[in-house]
């Protein structure tokens, strides 16, 4: 998905391949090589437990381990 074609508030299917394409450039190695020396001593810990959060209310225990530990 091209940036300019991130838009959120359409609808449900439009919202979801949005999300998709926003992580994966957020999560780009030189995008975070960048912006985790910039943040907040207490933004490190609050982005932490909001993931773990999110992930504890959507992945089952064998998801996380299979899809995020790889296990």
């Amino acid at each position: 998905m091209k940036t300019e074609e991130i838009c959120f508030g359409l609808n449900r299917e439009t919202d979801e391949r949005s999300l998709a394409a926003f992580l994966q450039r957020f999560a780009d190695p030189l995008f975070l090589q960048t912006l985790i020396p910039r943040l907040e001593h207490a933004e490190i810990p609050a982005i932490l437990d909001f993931l773990s959060r999110l992930m504890h209310k959507h992945v089952s225990e064998e998801e996380y381990h299979r899809l995020f530990l790889r296990d």
